[in-house]
């Protein structure tokens, strides 16, 4: 089986190189990869082109990335593997900018889907672009599209589509507690992350919501992938049922607040806005945070205004 999976590989990157060695690639830059999010095919061809090009790779673990790396055929040296993490990240932007100084392109790869988000990699862009230099993405793998591509909800969604990315919820329970409450009458979806030793505790702040739909993707595109959609409410009886759903990473998708949750605007986030700031600002603040219409919330803050 591994000999099979080597000779496949071998393949995809001679494809790789038919398909994408064509196109400009220019030196000094940093080229932020997306990567498998579990299963190794979902990887792009241009992903592993540039991989093979790359004079270094910035990576959040050296050694998950190195396995990565040897399972595609790709042969790089140790020192041509930066560790770029969320505890140095500030620090090794500058040897990661030294490299792109001299020419040099710079791939960063996070240990899984696409980089800086809820991952290391947004101070490194910041820092390079800061510098100068271009960062350019190489979209691919995304827990965050993957759940919502198969949540189903055509009829739900007021917005037609519109989600929230709220990733990881503090670890803090009073914290978590009031993010959910928050939550309550959100108008769009909402993706969330959870790693399998927290996913009890949100789970028990999100059976708050009580029928609320909640679709839940455990280790997608891996062996034991698992996704179902069912009530929050029910979600800690939902892990409790099977001991193995206690293990893997999550990503869950709140489903939007019924429409009669939030068939006229709010006014708590106004009444909070107002006494601070123009009435044009505060509606247009309220527009973002709450997902109502602007208009709604323009003829609410003149009623406030007036009361």
């Amino acid at each position: 089986m591994i000999a099979t999976h080597a000779v496949a590989y071998a393949l995809a990157l001679r494809a790789a190189s038919e398909a994408a060695a064509g196109q400009n690639y220019p030196p000094g830059a940093l080229y932020m990869v997306a990567t498998p999010i579990g299963n190794l095919a979902d990887i792009t061809l241009r992903a592993l082109h540039v991989l093979q090009l790359a004079d270094a790779i910035a990576c959040e673990d050296t050694r998950h990335t190195q396995a990565m790396l040897r399972a595609y055929g790709i042969d790089k040296g140790s020192a041509q593997l930066l560790a770029v993490h969320q505890h140095n990240e500030a620090q090794a932007a500058q040897a990661v900018i030294e490299r792109l100084r001299r020419g040099e392109r710079v791939a960063y790869a996070s240990d899984a889907g696409t980089p800086a988000i809820s991952d290391p990699g947004a101070r490194l862009v910041a820092a390079v672009r800061a510098a100068g230099m271009a960062a350019i993405p190489l979209p691919g793998a995304s827990s965050v599209t993957a759940a919502l591509s198969v949540a189903g909800m055509a009829d739900e969604d007021v917005q037609a589509g519109a989600f929230v990315f709220a990733g990881f919820l503090s670890s803090k329970a009073g914290e978590r507690a009031s993010a959910v409450e928050a939550l309550r009458l959100e108008a769009r979806s909402v993706v969330l992350l959870e790693a399998p030793h927290r996913i009890e505790a949100l789970a028990a702040a999100l059976a708050g919501l009580g029928s609320r739909s909640l679709t839940i993707g455990r280790e997608l595109t891996k062996q034991f992938e698992e996704i179902a959609t069912i009530s929050a409410e029910g979600f800690p009886a939902w892990l409790a049922q099977d001991a193995n759903r206690l293990r893997g990473e999550f990503v869950l998708v709140l489903h939007p607040a019924p429409a009669a949750a939030h068939s006229g605007p709010d006014s708590r986030v106004l009444e909070l806005l107002l006494p601070h700031l123009p009435l044009k600002t505060a509606v247009k603040l309220a527009a973002d945070i709450t997902g109502e219409p602007r208009n709604a919330l323009y003829e609410l803050a003149l009623s406030l205004k007036k009361d």
